[in-house]
């Protein structure tokens, strides 16, 4: 097979593969490690490929590339008589497409290397992000328990996740929503029964199959829903400490926990991401709502707890 192999580097310049000028752009001159995957995996690098002059491969890992580097493929991609190409990437694990045309893959291009957009702020809810590396550190605790089940199941559902929640007793903090590509809004596909204080007994039975963004605080499902939207595209967990302040006529319940959110692919499209939480200072606390008639107005009292909640830790 004859095969014609570059590398863009992120600032856009082209390097041969298995040349000096790829070893000076990774900075190491006498790698004892694939130079190639490692420039692709963890620079930012797109690697491209030309295969019996019938086929393009390109190979990169999106959250990585740099602009440059994808403006300079794309540019090439224009000027390529190829008629079929093939995208690897890489989030936890490596996929390929196939697709028919130069335009086809400039989009998807675009598409993979797109930064997931922020969830947003607000007032009732604050997030403090933390590293989840720091759950390996010490003693053996539930996220660090759930974390590794995710790791050497390489983020891939099965049923053996309910049986291990199970046996390590996560199952009743636990949370699954199913969010599909191409689709509104993400939904409840199971709720633990510890998940008491947001939800009564009978929707945790009636909300499975809706969308988050229908909970009874429709201000909280709206903004829960950014957050797995942005776990389920980027293919990363997520560790914050979250404070807030939850509707649930006639009252505002202010609570401070901690959450991991895990994305898990299945065998359709659709990625699980999974909520594990649990609370800190306490169980949650119970303000009157002076405007529990109105879905979606900030509440003055609950929204200064949760500030004040906030600073306490």
């Amino acid at each position: 097979m004859i095969r014609c192999t570059m590398l863009v580097t992120s600032d856009g310049e082209w390097v041969p593969e298995d040349s000096d000028d790829l070893l000076a752009a990774i900075g190491d001159p006498e790698p004892d490690y694939h130079a190639t995957l490692f420039a692709v995996k963890n620079l930012g690098f797109i690697k491209y490929q030309v295969l019996e002059g019938s086929i393009v491969e390109i190979e990169l890992h999106p959250r990585n590339v740099e602009l440059a580097a994808l403006l300079a493929v794309q540019q090439q991609l224009l000027t390529s008589p190829v008629k079929l190409f093939r995208i690897r990437y890489f989030d936890t694990a490596w996929h390929s497409e196939l697709l028919p045309s130069a335009e086809h893959t400039i989009a998807r291009l675009s598409e993979l290397c797109s930064p997931a957009p922020a969830p947003p702020h607000s007032e009732r809810f604050l997030v403090e992000p933390q590293d989840y590396s720091k759950l390996f550190i010490g003693e053996e605790t539930p996220l660090r328990l759930l974390v590794q089940k995710w790791r050497v199941s390489f983020g891939h559902f099965d049923p053996s996740v309910i049986s291990f929640s199970i046996k390590h007793q996560l199952l009743a903090r636990m949370v699954i929503v199913g969010v599909k590509p191409r689709q509104d809004e993400p939904v409840f596909r199971f709720i633990g029964d510890g998940h008491g204080n947001w939800l009564d007994t009978a929707e945790h039975v009636h909300a499975i199959g809706e969308k988050l963004a229908n909970m009874p605080d429709k201000d909280y499902g709206g903004w829960a829903s950014e957050y797995y939207k942005s776990v389920a595209r980027s293919g990363e967990p997520r560790y914050d400490y979250v404070t807030a302040s939850i509707l649930r006529r006639p009252e505002i319940f202010v609570t401070r926990y901690e959450r991991l959110l895990l994305p898990w692919k299945t065998g359709s499209d659709e990625i699980f991401v999974t909520l594990w939480s649990r609370g800190l200072n306490g169980e949650a606390k119970a303000v009157k709502s002076s405007s529990a008639s109105t879905t979606s107005a900030t509440p003055a009292p609950a929204s200064s707890t949760v500030m004040k909640l906030a600073r306490s830790s």
